[in-house]
């Protein structure tokens, strides 16, 4: 089984893309051959600075080694390292219709946020097919805000193989039943994030055992006391239901039947401090990578190698049924 994922660099990761993406890609790397991709010519759609976008590139690659993502298992590379990725999604350009790309929440979205809106944010969905296609890809790890671009992907694909022959698998989306979509802690209707999110409802991977602890204390609930899972009614509560369920391994039902009759302020503790086992150890081993330059490089550099013997025989079948002259 073949299995891929990417993960913009750009912003800091929080607990939303723990539990969404990462954690998600350690689990699933014990079930086939995994390709995870930093996906930083994804990054450059919207404004951003160079320096950061090394460093963010970085850092993200030294956070998914150190949340367990093990170069023997897994290969981890960085989108610009490889460049069948543009070339791919050029070819694919050309089975992908305009107002498919029209039609993309996220596009709507990020254009609207913006006086200039490039044509890289209106066509980056297809460079992301390209991403997932040109690895044979079975399975691909992604939240639940992904899964329009996953169909565009398959639609492209089908499209491709049915004008130029068989060529691409169609890839089906691996996303968690609980803590898809993780929610700000203090705007509990809306997506946890570092960009459009609060400071104070957003944890970060990298946040200190007592930032994270103080984030939950403070966490929005609503005027009840019950510890239910009830989404629409109790969003606040519901969202850390959640979080515990995911990263202390419990059923909702469980947690719902402990804490009947005790109130909020227990379940908040016990919540932060089952993220705080989490995200601690990877806290600790991210800052060990990063000051060990020389180690990161060679391990981004085993994975890109890995990923461009991978993806050359699919780009070079594209081309030659699109009916290019290769040299």
């Amino acid at each position: 089984m073949r299995i891929f994922s990417g993960i913009q660099p750009t912003g800091a990761k929080h607990l939303g893309n723990y539990i969404g993406a990462i954690r998600n890609y350690v689990a699933t790397q014990e079930r086939g051959e995994a390709f995870f991709c930093i996906v930083d010519l994804h990054s450059i759609t919207t404004d951003y600075e160079p320096e950061e976008l090394r460093e963010a590139t970085l850092s993200l690659a030294a956070l998914l080694f150190a949340a367990g993502l093990d170069p023997d298992r897994s290969t981890v590379f960085v989108q610009s390292h490889v460049s069948a990725h543009p070339e791919a999604a050029w070819l694919l350009g050309s089975v992908t219709s305009f107002g498919e790309l029209r039609r993309m929440t996220q596009f709507k979205e990020k254009g609207e946020q913006q006086e200039f809106v490039s044509a890289g944010l209106f066509t980056y969905p297809v460079l992301q097919a390209a991403d997932i296609l040109l690895y044979q890809t079975d399975l691909v790890p992604i939240g639940d805000d992904q899964r329009q671009h996953l169909e565009l992907s398959r639609n492209v694909a089908e499209r491709f193989n049915s004008r130029h022959g068989e060529i691409f698998r169609l890839p089906e989306a691996l996303i968690p039943e609980v803590g898809g979509r993780i929610m700000d802690l203090q705007e509990p209707t809306k997506k946890m994030s570092t960009t459009g999110g609060t400071p104070q409802g957003t944890v970060g991977v990298l946040d200190p055992p007592e930032t994270i602890r103080k984030k939950f204390k403070t966490a929005v609930t609503d005027s009840g006391t019950d510890v239910r899972h009830a989404p629409d009614d109790k969003p606040g509560i519901s969202n850390l239901m959640e979080i515990l369920a995911i990263v202390g391994g419990q059923e909702l039902s469980a947690i719902e039947a402990r804490y009947d009759g005790q109130g909020y302020g227990a379940f908040k503790d016990e919540v932060a401090e089952a993220v705080v086992a989490a995200l601690n150890p990877i806290r600790l081993r991210y800052e060990e990578l990063r000051a060990d330059a020389a180690e990161l490089d060679r391990l981004l550099a085993l994975g890109a190698g890995k990923a461009r013997e991978a993806s050359a025989p699919t780009l070079e079948r594209m081309y030659e049924r699109m009916g290019f002259v290769r040299p």
